[in-house]
């Protein structure tokens, strides 16, 4: 049995996931994903010129959320619109910089380096990507010896920042992959940005640790970085045909309103496939949904950030 919203038919061919974007009820509204009315968010208008950057971490302890995915892609459609963009691989795993086309063993330094050693510089890590004007500092598995090794450290939490801070001016946006935890290293990423963006899986088990990450947000902004701002929460891997993500999304947006993106990210195999491809899926497959869906991601974000899009500590 087909279970309707108001105002689209999910499952259908002609609106597969019940975006009624452009399937208006009678009332006139167009109602999104998140079944509140839906704006049409401007196309930025490009720096005149770069920097300083705004630092944005992308936070969510349980992994496989789209954290990687959403920082790669939303990074590439900034790009799009003529901003310059650092990414950050902060995750052992070395996930970002495989969905870009780096093989993390084959590194002589990363971000570790960067870290923990005083001679390394910033511009010593710094790869270009295949995308211009879409930076990374990259990291592999020796980022996980990180975790024990800060902890003796003086000002410990703010290690990254310092790290990273000769870079910022030259971009407009930074945004840092965190690993999967709540740990010293997704610290050091909360401690020196200016916002953090939640990618949440429409899936029940992916709302169970929200509340401890904002506890951890709420901590971060109480002791060490009281300027930190939640950026938003965005739905990602979202299937409308099933009711389960319906209700799902309908309880995040009911819990955090606002503060929920009226962007959501569709469940499509497009994005591993860019992956395995190494690419931005707006390279990758430029006219897909999913590209389609993070460039408008993008013009939201910059909707949200004050004039002009970056901001300056």
């Amino acid at each position: 049995m087909t279970v309707t919203t108001k105002g689209s038919t999910p499952g259908t061919p002609d609106n597969p996931w019940g975006d009624t974007k452009t399937n208006a009820p009678s009332n006139g509204v167009n109602l999104g994903p998140t079944q509140r009315p839906r704006p049409m968010f401007p196309e930025p208008v490009p720096p005149l010129e770069h920097g300083p950057a705004r630092v944005v971490a992308m936070v969510n302890q349980k992994g496989g959320v789209g954290k990687t995915t959403t920082t790669i892609n939303l990074g590439a459609a900034l790009v799009e619109y003529g901003l310059k963009v650092l990414l950050v691989d902060f995750d052992p795993q070395g996930a970002l910089s495989v969905g870009l086309g780096i093989n993390p063993l084959q590194l002589d330094l990363t971000v570790y380096n960067l870290l923990m050693e005083r001679g390394v510089t910033a511009e010593d890590v710094l790869l270009e990507t295949g995308v211009e004007g879409l930076d990374l500092l990259p990291s592999n598995i020796d980022l996980s010896a990180a975790e024990v090794q800060l902890v003796t450290e003086v000002a410990r939490e703010q290690v990254l920042g310092r790290v990273i801070k000769p870079l910022l001016p030259h971009y407009d946006v930074c945004l840092i992959d965190c690993q999967p935890s709540l740990g010293l290293l997704t610290i050091n990423a909360l401690t020196c940005a200016h916002g953090v963006m939640v990618p949440l899986e429409c899936e029940f088990f992916a709302l169970r640790g929200v509340a401890l990450l904002m506890d951890t947000i709420s901590k971060v902004q109480e002791r060490l970085n009281e300027d930190l701002e939640i950026e938003g929460l965005l739905a990602t891997m979202y299937d409308a045909r099933t009711l389960h993500g319906r209700e799902v999304l309908a309880r995040v947006v009911e819990a955090f309103g606002d503060k929920v993106f009226h962007t959501v990210i569709n469940r499509t195999v497009r994005f591993p496939d860019a992956t395995v491809a190494g690419e931005p899926i707006t390279t990758f497959d430029p006219s897909s949904l999913g590209a389609n869906a993070y460039r408008e991601l993008a013009r939201e974000v910059l909707s949200r950030w004050p004039a002009p899009a970056t901001m300056a500590r």
